[in-house]
C-alpha cells in the first residue's frame, strides 16, 4: 500500500516488476529511432499497404495507361521528326477518359475476369464517370489550339469507342441479328474489335503529332502508323487471353476463344515478328534512324518475352500491365539513344 501511495503522489503508479525485467522494457528511445537495438523491427505493414493502393489506383483508373500513351505519343514525335508539342498531353486525357468509361460500362462483365477493376469500377463509378468527362473536356480545349485536324483527331478515339461498344453496327450486323436474334456489337467480333482498337490509336498516336505540328505526310508516317497498328492489335489481343473464359461465357468472339491460347500466342509471335521486319526494312530504307530502330526493336524483343507468358502465367494481371510496359522500355531506350548516341 505504502509503495503504491508513494508512486501516485509521484504522478504514476508504482511499477512492482522486478528490477531486471524493468531494466529490459525500459529502452531508452533514441536506440528505437536509430536502430541500434537489435530487437527492433520497422513495421512496413502500413507501407506496403499503401503501395499496392495506389498501384491498384493507377492500373485501375487508367492513370497508367494515360501515362503510358503519352510516352507513344512521344516515341511517335521523335520518330516522325516533328517538334514536341501538347499532342502527347491530349493523348493521355483522352485514353484516361476512353479507358475509364469503358472499366465503367463493363463493370459487370469484368467480375469475372478481372474482379479487381470491376471493384472499383463500381465502388468508384460516379466519380470515375465524372473525372473522365472532364478529361475529355480539357482534351478537346487543348486540341481546339491546334486547329481543326487536331481537334477531329482527339475526337476519333472517343467515337471509335461509341462504335465498338456500343449495340450497333451496319447492314451486314442487322442480317445477323435477323437470323440470330442478336445484333452484335464490334467488340464481340473476331479481329473486328481488336483491328478496331488498333486503327483507333494508331491513328490518334501517329497524325495528332503530325496536326499539332502542321506537319507534312512523308513515307516515314506511314511507317509508324503500321507499327503502332501492328503493335496496338497485340496490346488488345493479349488481355483476351486473361479474358477468355469470361468472353467465351458472353459469346464475345476473340482469338483466344476461336482458336485457343496457343494458336494465339503463334499468331501473335508472328505479328511481333512482322513488325520486327517492317522497322529493319523502314532502318535500310533511311526512313527511321537506325539508333530508333533498334530501341523500337527492343522492344518487340521484349513484347515477345510478354505473349511468352499468356496462358502460363497464374497472375493474370500481368497480361493487362505488362504489354504497354513495353513502350517504357522503348522509350527509355530512344531517350538513352539521344544522349549517348
Amino acid at each position: 500500500m505504502y509503495r503504491d501511495f508513494v508512486g501516485f503522489v509521484g504522478g504514476h503508479a508504482a511499477d512492482t516488476r522486478p528490477p531486471e525485467r524493468m531494466s529490459q522494457q525500459t529502452e531508452s528511445p533514441s536506440s528505437i529511432v536509430d536502430g541500434t537495438n537489435p530487437s527492433y523491427r520497422p513495421d512496413t505493414s502500413r507501407l506496403t499497404g499503401y503501395l499496392k493502393r495506389l498501384g491498384s489506383t493507377l492500373v485501375y483508373s487508367s492513370v497508367f495507361m494515360a501515362l503510358v500513351a503519352a510516352v507513344e505519343v512521344g516515341i511517335a514525335t521523335a520518330l516522325l521528326g516533328v517538334p514536341l508539342t501538347a499532342a502527347p498531353l491530349v493523348v493521355a486525357l483522352v485514353t484516361f477518359a476512353v479507358y475509364t468509361t469503358d472499366s465503367v460500362a463493363d463493370a459487370d462483365t469484368d467480375a469475372r475476369s478481372n474482379p479487381g477493376r470491376a471493384t472499383y469500377a463500381r465502388r468508384y463509378g460516379d466519380q470515375l464517370m465524372i473525372a473522365a468527362a472532364g478529361a475529355y473536356g480539357v482534351a478537346v480545349a487543348i486540341a481546339v489550339l491546334g486547329g481543326p485536324l487536331a481537334l477531329a483527331l482527339t475526337v476519333l478515339p472517343g467515337a471509335f469507342w461509341v462504335v465498338y461498344a456500343s449495340d450497333w453496327l451496319p447492314e451486314t450486323g442487322r442480317s445477323i441479328e435477323r437470323v440470330t436474334g442478336d445484333l452484335p456489337r464490334l467488340k464481340d467480333v473476331l479481329l473486328v474489335n481488336s483491328a478496331l482498337v488498333a486503327t483507333g490509336w494508331a491513328v490518334a498516336l501517329t497524325f495528332l503529332p503530325l496536326a499539332f505540328a502542321d506537319a507534312a505526310v512523308t513515307p516515314t508516317v506511314v511507317v509508324v502508323f503500321a507499327y503502332f497498328f501492328l503493335r496496338s492489335f497485340v496490346d488488345a489481343e493479349l488481355p483476351n487471353v486473361r479474358d477468355v473464359d469470361a468472353d467465351a461465357a458472353i459469346g464475345v468472339a476473340t482469338l483466344p476463344v476461336v482458336v485457343g491460347v496457343t494458336w494465339t500466342r503463334r499468331a501473335l509471335y508472328g505479328v511481333d515478328l512482322g513488325t520486327a521486319a517492317l522497322i529493319a526494312v523502314a532502318a535500310s530504307a533511311g526512313l527511321i534512324a537506325w539508333p530508333f530502330a533498334a530501341a523500337l526493336l527492343v522492344g518487340l524483343a521484349v513484347s515477345l518475352g510478354v505473349t511468352a507468358l499468356a496462358g502460363r502465367v497464374s497472375d493474370t494481371d500481368v497480361l493487362g500491365v505488362a504489354p504497354d510496359c513495353c513502350y517504357l522500355v522503348v522509350g527509355g531506350a530512344m531517350v538513352a539513344a539521344v544522349l549517348f548516341g
